[in-house]
């Protein structure tokens, strides 16, 4: 008996393994020809090759390419060191904390304000750029050097504007590093100009951040002698004083009359 049932288990396993071994079979035979309309995927060959140069010429080349990426990678900050953004900035974050504001607007969007305020007044000095500078050299009628002394001249020429009145930073960077008197503002050095620039910038930005917090100081403490008067000592002031200040704000028309002092702060 038991052969006899090892006999039919093993029948019937040969009959259920039949029909994959015949699906086996005809997927094996099946056709593997490739479509001709199918076009494979054309990948580029990318090649990097490090050699040692062999003329000066080779090795000038390749030190004014890593100048050019380093001058990319720096990009943002010669925005915000070079341009008036750095006063801007400065000066709309102060009337933020004037107006005792925490999170409206944020900061996001005030240095949002001051970039496009900045291209709105730097939009000169980059038109003098590119007509000078960059289009000759995509046109291929300036050098590199060339095109940097082009580019360069519109940025010093605006810096120099904006220290027209106070030029004793130039005077204290030139003392320091030991250089002789300049006779005239083309004989100050870039390396000396924008460090004196920069410091020039952060002066006047807190001299107009002082001026904009005089009257909203003036209004917290009439509201915080009007509370204690009133013997509310527990009650913050500024929690009370902040939508005087903001109806202030607004009734005078801040944001116009701070945007227009900017502009004629920068273009005199």
């Amino acid at each position: 008996m038991r052969r006899s049932r090892l006999v039919v288990f093993a029948v019937l396993a040969a009959l259920s393994l039949m029909p994959l071994s015949a699906q086996s079979s005809r997927r094996n035979n099946g056709n593997t020809d490739m479509d001709l309309n199918v076009r494979p995927i054309e990948v580029p060959n990318v090649d990097i090759r490090i050699t040692q140069p062999q003329t000066g010429r080779e090795v000038a080349s390749s030190v004014q390419i890593m100048i050019l990426l380093t001058l990319l990678t720096l990009a943002p900050s010669l925005l915000i060191l070079l341009t008036c953004f750095l006063r801007f900035s400065i000066v709309l974050d102060f009337i933020k904390r004037a107006l005792s504001l925490q999170q409206v607007p944020p900061t996001t969007v005030l240095n949002g304000i001051a970039f496009f305020m900045t291209l709105f007044a730097m939009w000169p000095v980059f038109s003098q750029i590119y007509l000078n500078a960059y289009k000759p050299l995509s046109d291929g009628n300036l050098g590199i050097q060339e095109a940097y002394v082009e580019a360069e001249r519109p940025i010093r020429n605006f810096m120099f504007s904006q220290m027209q009145d106070d030029q004793s930073y130039i005077g204290m960077f030139m003392a320091m590093g030991k250089l002789d008197k300049p006779e005239t503002l083309a004989d100050v050095p870039t390396y000396v100009l924008v460090p004196a620039y920069i410091l020039h910038e952060l002066t006047v930005a807190f001299k107009i951040g002082i001026y904009l917090y005089i009257p909203f100081i003036i209004v917290d403490m009439v509201v915080a002698s009007i509370l204690m008067s009133m013997g509310m000592m527990m009650l913050p002031p500024v929690q009370i004083s902040m939508p005087f200040k903001i109806m202030l704000f607004v009734l005078v028309d801040g944001w116009g009359l701070l945007t227009q002092q900017l502009f004629n702060s920068v273009l005199r």
